[in-house]
């Protein structure tokens, strides 16, 4: 058994959030924003899934702004 496991949810507003939920009911993470539909919510997911194997940790003093263009 995983010891985590996504869920995919529609949230209050009709936005759709993913989570990773740990067996013991703790979330360790969550997409920080609401996606359309559930199509995009899981391609978000996946795309975590994909990128963050494999991704560094770093310590910033100020963190880096999101893109908004």
């Amino acid at each position: 058994m995983a010891s985590a496991t996504f869920e995919c949810y529609e949230d209050a507003a009709g936005q759709w959030r993913w989570r990773l939920v740990h067996r013991n009911g703790n979330i360790i993470a969550d997409s920080g924003e609401g996606y359309a539909s559930r199509q995009k919510c899981k391609q978000g997911l996946n795309s975590v899934k994909r990128n963050a194997p494999e991704a560094d940790v770093v310590t910033v003093d100020v963190p880096t702004e999101p893109d908004k263009s």
